[in-house]
This record gives structure tokens, sequence and C-alpha cells, in this order.
């Protein structure tokens, strides 16, 4: 076989290699994913397009102190500021792909040498042609020792023929806009913790204030008894039940405190500070609660829920690592060029004989064992399918959450009103078995009963006006409110 039939053979097996790899490495064409999910229309039949979410957080709250301490927690709270930095990481992310799109270029400097062996092909050769009458005197190569100089630039670039590079880039932007909406969501997250923490707060206070009345009320009754068992109308046993009433209320009083201390620390800790006071605004039974709560319709909801928009950019974002994954299985062409100066005598390097430079433009395709690439798209297309489950999962979820707390809240409306008829009854059976029991027609368990319910009730009311607070706050984080 003669050297030009070589040549021609391999040649065709190269054209067929090529053509073998593209024909084998067709991509299937990957739909973009639906994202407009059938939401239904409203939430309990009302077409009201006013939302609480559209309110902000400082008009939202009407406490002072509330505001204040939130406006301390978004800029000291750790897990927004470690927010930050993955939006930031998120951020080069993205300027990293773009860079890949970008040919690369990079400068060299380098000195080095090296001995041939006599008995070599580079060796003879160096010596051979240093008898050549085509070189001149600089031209010689020296034959002990062969320098190396080179100084210049190195470039590469693979061109993006069909878009991996692209969808790359697109996915890098995704993960960043969704890395913004994580940031949101833990804004708005802080901002429901603080503010149910603090009602929590204003709870305990009004149930350590009605403990410390109820104490008043019990010292003197503890008082009174003992007056009519030194009269002879009352026993020892109802000066221990009084007795024992009242100790069960300090007890009580020692609890809440500690309920409060811990409370206030756990705002501490969202605000990013050391243990200090807590500044406690309006009274909880004092607050003002809307007359009219709006949520709006559905598709605000999918529109605004911090949540529900970072899944939607972490679908786009598998969806463009799925592109990328897929085209990963068509050629690539990667283009490579140098220039500078190089040559075996130091003195001569910046001689203009010394410049040199060169270009190489290749095709590659992957042909066997494409298992790593196949495996690279099938997980990237679980990636998608799962970033869809959650997605819907996320839309389900709020709107059952809108819908809970509305009903929630108009449920707690009416018990509010019943347990507040509550307390008054139980308030005038305190007074009324204080009295019985002063001229005798009331024993001591009657009235030690009245003055318990009463307490019960009362709290149970401060529960209440608490949930109240605490399910519209819910109703105002699951409409997406609480970022600007």
């Amino acid at each position: 076989m003669t050297f030009r039939k070589m040549l021609i053979k391999l040649r065709n097996m190269f054209y067929l290699t090529l053509i073998a790899g593209i024909a084998g490495c067709q991509t299937a064409r990957i739909p973009q994913p639906k994202l407009d999910l059938p939401v239904p229309e409203t939430y309990a039949g009302g077409t009201d397009t006013t939302n609480i979410a559209d309110i902000k957080w400082t008009d939202f709250f009407n406490d002072e102190e509330l505001v204040s301490l939130i406006k301390i927690a978004l800029e000291n709270n750790p897990d927004l500021n470690i927010a930050l930095q993955r939006m930031e990481m998120a951020r080069a992310g993205m300027l990293a792909a773009r860079g890949a799109m970008q040919p690369t270029v990079g400068a060299e400097i380098s000195a080095g040498g090296r001995k041939y062996g006599d008995y070599t092909m580079d060796g003879v050769g160096n010596w051979d042609t240093n008898f050549s009458t085509n070189i001149d005197e600089k031209q010689k190569i020296p034959t002990n020792f062969l320098p190396d100089f080179v100084l210049g630039f190195r470039s590469s670039w693979e061109v993006d023929l069909w878009g991996k590079l692209r969808s790359m880039k697109k996915a890098a932007y995704h993960r960043f806009v969704a890395s913004e909406q994580g940031r949101k969501l833990i804004i708005t997250s802080l901002i429901s913790e603080i503010a149910r923490e603090y009602y929590r707060l204003l709870a305990l206070d009004s149930e350590l204030a009605i403990m410390r009345y109820n104490i008043e009320l019990q010292t003197k009754a503890t008082e009174a008894v003992m007056i009519l068992k030194e009269a002879g109308r009352a026993n020892e046993l109802a000066v221990s039940q009084f007795s024992a009433q009242l100790l069960n209320s300090r007890g009580a009083v020692v609890d809440i405190s500690n309920a409060i201390l811990e409370t206030e620390n756990r705002i501490n800790t969202l605000l990013g500070r050391f243990p200090q006071p807590i500044p406690r605004g309006t009274p909880l039974r004092l607050q003002d609660f809307p007359a009219k709560i709006s949520a709006g319709i559905p598709v605000q909801l999918m529109n605004r829920r911090p949540d529900i928009l970072q899944a939607k950019s972490e679908i786009l974002a598998a969806h463009s690592e799925l592109q990328a994954a897929d085209l990963a299985f068509l050629p690539s062409l990667n283009l490579s060029a140098d220039i500078g100066l190089q040559s075996f005598k130091s003195h001569l390097l910046f001689n203009p004989g010394s410049l040199a430079y060169g270009i190489l433009g290749g095709l590659s395709a992957p042909l066997i064992n494409r298992k790593g690439l196949k495996a690279n798209r099938a997980h990237r297309y679980a990636e998608l399918q799962e970033a869809l489950m959650y997605y819907q999962k996320l839309a389900v979820a709020g709107f059952n959450e809108v819908v809970t707390e509305l009903q929630k809240i108009e449920n707690l409306q009416e018990l509010a009103k019943l347990k507040e008829e509550e307390v008054v009854k139980w308030r005038e059976a305190v007074s009324v078995s204080n009295e019985l029991f002063l001229v005798g027609a009331a024993n001591y368990l009657e009235v030690v009963t009245a003055q318990n319910s009463v307490v019960a009730a009362e709290f149970d009311l401060i529960h209440i006006r608490e949930q109240q607070f605490l399910s519209l706050l819910q109703l105002y984080r699951s409409l997406g409110g609480g970022w600007e």
C-alpha cells in the first residue's frame, strides 16, 4: 500500500467516524416545562383582588416597637446575611458561565532546556543542521544543551455551536434568581417569626398581669377566711384551700416569668444580639385587629410568594442544565492560538526573527463509553421532575394555607365573642360567691371554683386573641407578604 493510498484511507475513516459520531449523538428535543398551573379562580367564591400581601410590612404592623425590632433583625440576622452571601456565590456562578463563552487569553513567560542524546533523531538532526549552508551563525543550534526561551500569549476558545454554553449561562442566571427569591423567603420568615414571638411575649405579659391581679384578690380572700376562722365561722380546711390556691398562683407567676425570659432571648437571637430586655408596645388586648381582611385571588399568590417563585426559577435552571447535558453528546469545536517570541538563545529573543505563532482547531465528539454523559442526563432529568413536583406541592399547600387561615380567623372572631361573655359571667360569679361566702350562704369550694374558672377563662381569652394575630400573620405570610 502506497503512502498516498494510506492517507486517503485514513481520511475516509475520519469522515466516517465523524458522520457516525454526529448521527449517533442526535439529542432529543426537550420541551419547555409548563409553569402555569390550573389553580382555582378564587379562595371562597370572592372576586375581590384587594390583597393584604400588597401592604408593606411597616404598614401592616401597627406596633412601633415591633416594627423597630424587625428593622434591627433585617440588618443583623445571621440567616439573612448568609442568604446574601449565597446570592453573591450565585452571582459569581453566573459570571463564570458567561466567561465560559468567551475566549481565554493567558500570558506565558518560560525558560527551559534539554540535552538530547547523541544517538537520537533530535540529537543527530541538531548536530547535522549546524553544517548546513542555509543557516547563519545566529541560527546554529547548541548541541550540548538546548535552551528554550518563550515570551508570548496563548488563547483557547470553545465555540458554542449547539448552544450548550448558552444553556449553562441560562441555568446560572436562574440559579441566581432563585437565590434572590430565597433571600426574600428568609425575609418573610424572619418577619413572621419575630412577630410571632412578639405576640407571644405580649400574651405572656397579659397572663402575668392576670395572675398578679388574682393574687391580690386571693390574698384578700385568704386574709378574710382567716378572720372568719378566728370568729368561728370557718374551719382550718377552708384556710388551707385558700392558702394552697394562693401558693399555686404565685408558682404560676414564676413559670410565666421564665417563659417571658425564654421568649425575649429567642427574639434577641433572631435580632442577632446578646440577651437584653425587649421593649413592648400596645398590650395585646388593645391591639387593633383589621375589620376587613382581603386575600385577593390565587393567581396573585402564584406571582408573589417567594418560595413559589424560587421553585419556578429552580425549574427553569434544571431545564437549562438538562438541555446542556443533552447537548454534551454533540461534537464540540475548540480553537487554540498562540503568538509570541521564542528562541534558543536569550540575546536573540527580541529579534524580529524570533516571532512565532500558531492556530489549531478541532472537533471532538464522544463515541465510546458514553455512560457518564448518559448518567448526567438522567440525573438532570430527575432533577427537573423533582423541581416540577415541588413547585406543584408548594402551589397546593399555599392555596390550602390561605383557605385554612381565612376560615380560622372567622372562627376565632366568633370564639372571642363567646369567651368575652364567659369571662364576664365568671367575674360576676366570683363577686357573688365571695359575698355569699362572707354571709355563710356559700362554701369555700364554690369560691375557689369560681376564682379558678375566671382565671382559666381569662387565659383562654388571651390565647384566642393571640391566635387571631398569629392567624392574620400566617395569612399575610402565606399570601407572600413581608418583602418589598
